[in-house]
């Protein structure tokens, strides 16, 4: 289960991918469908999250920053 870690509220655009960059803020690149993809990525909103390690962290449908538990080491 994902648990809610910052509200930010990004509206989506469709033809970008929405990630949790490193700084933990929100940013987007353009999605490659058959063609070339421009370079570059843009930030959309500043939230500052500080990431813990074995969590996995993204964009939730609602715009908001969620992270779940790594699933490591099954067997």
């Amino acid at each position: 289960m994902a648990e809610k870690v910052a509200k930010v509220g990004v509206k989506k655009e469709k033809g970008y991918l929405y990630f949790v960059d490193k700084n933990g803020d929100v940013s987007r690149a353009t999605m490659a469908r058959g063609r070339k993809a421009k370079k570059g990525t843009q930030k959309v909103a500043r939230a500052g999250v500080k990431k813990q390690s074995g969590y996995l962290y993204f964009v939730d449908k609602n715009g908001d920053i969620s992270r779940a538990k790594m699933a490591r080491g099954r067997k």
